[in-house]
């Protein structure tokens, strides 16, 4: 039945090259879907017959390249994937219409590699529907209630495998297979994947088999290990789950197979599932999953929000019960879900996105709704993936953009990424006696840095058997190097600022945010000339679309090693937030570093219990859910170059330093110096 549906939406679509029903300027617009459609139709065929497999390195080359040539940039600006190219040649209702179904149908790529007929049967009928539209009368109303349809009635078959391919490895296989089946050292093997394959996919893949068996050893275990420690921190039994999900950046593959073999040895077996490549599942990260690094980010970035087209409330009801009846059926399989690891990059080339008015933006009260449905999608997914049953890990790794000197940062980062836990959890002790000393901590900045920050800190009911901040080592998130809690948000107040920031893939310039009790009340950066533009940046990317947060976290970083590595090859704006966080204190806007999971107990390794794990907003979660939890949790540091102090008020006044002028001078964490040593800013060190 699939089969013969593709068939005749195939023969259909062939029609549409020679006809001449559909008027200008709309023809040549579906000329060029038909040609990408039957293009991919070849691309089927030499695949289910073997030839593709048996391409040489070039011929694969020059496929993936035909796949894909639309959209990377030196064809972007007269594609109609592009909102600005789109909207001139038809208008901007129209155009935002013909260049979401556009985006919608180049999904179709990955989908022929995995073999998904169905879902090409699905898009090609989408496309032939809004064909025939337009050879009546072109109504840009009519074709959006298409695509409004389109989303709906398919909810259940996109949204719906997303979910089964998150928590089923008999299904999330594809990538899997790949990874164990493949030849590894044939670099053939990244044409297979469907993704486009750029320079830091094949240099990454490439240096990873120059690295010895011994070395890509040691990075799988310490990113394996970090996962079930994770567990063992936290008291929760490992033993009762059977799937771990894998999110990753294609050209890491050795690691990840390295990975899935230890992963094997504690019971659990993989899935992996790729990066939204549809409307109806893809979220403002695209990086979720198994995701290319190249590629065009401003195409990506120009399509976020296209869910805005057909976005209303019946459409988000719709999604949310695809998404019960998903778990529902598939409650047993859940049960077995045991959290996320993830490999996060940094290095690639610093992307400023341009936001194009002719791109299709949320209205505010599509945000609203926005807001809550992700509000109600993370309390349904803590149903059936209950947070305190399960863990994570997230370690990062540079890819080849970074610069001439990748292979030398990238050893370095392994040097940072297994450093002495034991050495960083004697001094973070340390400093936490003195923190847990203290009824608040002041934060202030040094030079241009305008940071002026007072955090209120819990009381210590028994002092002797609890304590305010937890010893991060190397568990979860890797690497070693913070200590952090979840402050009381009442008396919290001033400012954060930091000149030079990355936050999930997106730079921002002289960012600056004020808080009153511990909530956000105001926010700029200078991104853009207009401040307008500047708060949208913000309130998409940092408040996703909340018209407040909470601080959910502060912490110290104190993994100087990474910040000496970042001052050495000037890449400390490449970071990800991963490093970045450990490289200064950071304070994380959202939910708490708990969520989900504040009535677990958790200890220090001196047996210390936590108690810090709630604020006044996340124990909300008692009374109703929906006002204790933001779905987003983002850690904005500020570099030790950066830094004037950070300061422990005692109740009677007394104060004790654990940083003066970006150094640590708290007696016991003087070790944490060393790494400063042969850097211009010794000088500072008392």
């Amino acid at each position: 039945m699939i089969e013969e549906r593709y068939e005749l939406a195939l023969d259909r679509i062939r029609l549409m090259q020679t006809e001449d029903t559909v008027k200008e300027p709309y023809r040549d617009y579906f000329k060029k879907m038909a040609e990408f459609v039957l293009m991919l139709d070849e691309l089927r065929d030499e695949l289910l017959d073997g030839r593709y497999q048996k391409f040489t390195l070039e011929e694969l080359r020059t496929w993936n390249r035909r796949l894909y040539q639309d959209v990377l940039p030196e064809q972007y600006e007269e594609s109609y994937a592009n909102p600005d190219y789109a909207c001139k040649m038809f208008g901007k209702e129209s155009g935002q219409i013909l260049g979401m179904l556009y985006a919608e149908l180049r999904g179709a790529v990955v989908y022929v590699f995995e073999g998904k007929t169905e879902y090409l049967a699905i898009l090609y009928e989408l496309l032939i529907e809004i064909y025939n539209q337009f050879e009546d009368t072109p109504d840009a109303k009519t074709a959006r209630d298409i695509f409004y349809w389109y989303a709906s009635d398919y909810c259940d078959v996109f949204a719906a495998d997303r979910i089964k391919d998150q928590i089923d490895p008999e299904r999330g296989c594809f990538i899997v297979n790949m990874i164990m089946n493949e030849d590894l050292s044939d670099l053939r093997y990244l044409y297979r994947m469907g993704e486009y394959v750029g320079v830091n996919e094949r240099e990454t893949a490439a240096y990873l088999n120059s690295l010895s068996q011994e070395k890509i050893d040691k990075m799988g275990d310490t990113f394996s290990e970090g996962y079930r420690i994770g567990f063992v921190n936290t008291g929760k039994d490992l033993s009762k789950k059977s799937v771990v999900n894998i999110y990753y950046a294609m050209g890491f593959e050795r690691i990840v197979k390295k990975a899935i073999e230890n992963f094997a040895k504690m019971g659990l077996k993989p899935s992996i599932f790729r990066t939204s490549h549809s409307v109806i599942t893809r979220g403002r990260n695209s990086q979720i999953g198994f995701f290319n690094i190249s590629g065009n980010k401003q195409y990506v970035y120009d399509h976020r929000d296209d869910i805005g087209l057909v976005m209303d409330k019946q459409y988000v009801e719709r999604k949310l019960e695809v998404m019960r009846t998903t778990y529902e059926q598939n409650k047993e399989i859940a049960a077995g879900y045991a959290g996320p690891a993830v490999i996060d990059i940094f290095g690639e080339k610093t992307f400023v996105p341009q936001a194009k008015p002719e791109a299709v933006k949320l209205s505010e009260k599509q945000e609203e709704l926005l807001v809550a449905m992700n509000g109600r999608a993370g309390r349904l997914t803590n149903e059936y993936l209950p947070g305190d049953e399960r863990s994570f890990t997230i370690i990062s790794w540079p890819v080849p953009e970074i610069g001439e000197q990748y292979h030398e940062i990238f050893d370095e980062t392994i040097k940072i990424n297994t450093l002495d836990y034991k050495l960083y959890q004697k001094v973070h002790q340390t400093m936490i006696d003195a923190l847990d000393k203290g009824e608040y901590v002041k934060v202030t900045g040094s030079g241009e840095n305008q940071t002026d920050l007072k955090v209120m800190l819990h009381p210590l009911a028994d002092p002797a058997k609890e304590t305010i901040f937890e010893n991060c080592v190397a568990d979860v998130n890797i690497p070693v190097g913070e200590v952090f809690t979840s402050p009381v948000l009442e008396g919290t107040e001033g400012t954060l600022f930091v000149s030079k920031v990355f936050l999930h893939g997106l730079p921002y310039y002289n960012l600056k945010i004020s808080f009153k009790e511990g909530k956000i009340t105001e926010y700029t950066c200078t991104n853009f000339d207009s401040e307008e533009e500047n708060k949208k940046y913000i309130f998409d990317n940092i408040l996703h679309n909340h018209q407040t947060l909470p601080i959910g976290e502060f912490a110290i970083g104190t993994n100087t090693t990474a910040y000496a590595v970042a001052k050495k090859y000037d890449i400390a704006d490449k970071y990800t937030i991963l490093i970045a966080e450990k490289t200064g204190p950071h304070f994380a806007v959202g939910d708490t570093c708990y969520s989900w999971a504040e009535d677990v107990k958790v200890y220090n390794p001196d047996g210390k219990e936590i108690i810090a794990r709630d604020n006044s907003i996340s124990i909300l979660r008692k009374e109703d859910p929906s006002k204790a939890y933001f779905q987003c949790h983002t850690d904005i540091t500020i570099p030790y170059d950066e830094l004037g102090s950070i300061v422990v008020v005692a109740k009677d006044g007394t104060e004790t330093e654990i940083i003066r002028d970006g150094r640590f001078v708290l007696p016991g964490t003087e070790e944490l110096n060393r790494p400063f040593e042969n850097l211009p800013l010794n000088n500072n060190i008392s």
